[in-house]
C-alpha cells in the first residue's frame, strides 16, 4: 500500500480516508509501527474495522494538510509521557511510588515491579505504572546524576 490517497476530517471531526481508486473509508486511525524507535516511519491508516486500509512509509512523504491530520490523530490517541527527571522513589523494594518529571508536567506514579521497567534498546527504558501508562526514558544519558542513580537501583 502506498501514501497516495487524500485526507480530510468529516464535520465530526472523523478522519476521511479516500484512495486514489476513490474508495472511500470514514473513521480511519493512524496506528504507529515503531512508536519509540522511528515515531515518523512506518503508519499503517485502519479501518473501524482494524484492517490496514494504506500505508504510510514515512510521514515527510505527506502532503502538510495530510500530515497535520495524522500527528493531530496521533496526538489525541497516543499518551507516553517522557521522563526527563526522577525526583524521587518511596522504597527501592516494589511496589513503590516514584515522582518524577515528565514533558508533560509533574507526576507521580506506582511501579508494581522491576519487571515493569523495560529496556528498549541500551540507553532506551518504557516504564509501566500500575494503570497501564507507559513513560519513556528517551536516552538514559541525558538523565541527571541523581535520576541515573534511582535508576540503577532499579536496573
Amino acid at each position: 500500500m502506498t501514501t497516495t490517497f487524500e485526507l480530510t476530517r468529516n464535520a465530526f471531526g472523523k478522519l476521511i480516508l479516500t484512495t486514489a481508486e476513490g474508495e472511500v473509508h470514514e473513521g480511519v486511525a493512524p496506528v504507529r509501527a515503531f512508536p519509540v524507535q522511528a515515531p515518523e516511519d512506518g503508519i499503517a491508516m485502519i479501518n473501524l474495522d482494524g484492517k490496514e486500509v494504506a500505508w504510510i512509509d514515512r510521514l515527510e512523504d505527506l502532503s502538510a494538510a495530510a500530515s497535520a491530520l495524522v500527528n493531530e490523530e496521533l496526538a489525541g490517541r497516543e499518551f507516553m509521557p517522557e521522563i526527563s527527571r526522577i525526583h524521587s522513589v518511596t522504597s527501592y523494594a516494589t511496589p513503590c511510588t516514584w515522582a518524577v518529571s515528565t514533558d508533560r508536567g509533574a507526576t507521580e506514579f506506582v511501579l508494581r515491579g522491576e519487571e515493569d521497567i523495560r529496556r528498549l534498546t541500551v540507553d532506551t527504558l518504557l516504564i509501566s505504572d500500575i494503570h497501564g501508562i507507559h513513560y519513556l526514558v528517551r536516552d538514559l544519558r541525558e538523565l541527571d546524576k541523581h535520576s541515573k542513580k534511582i535508576l540503577d537501583r532499579f536496573l
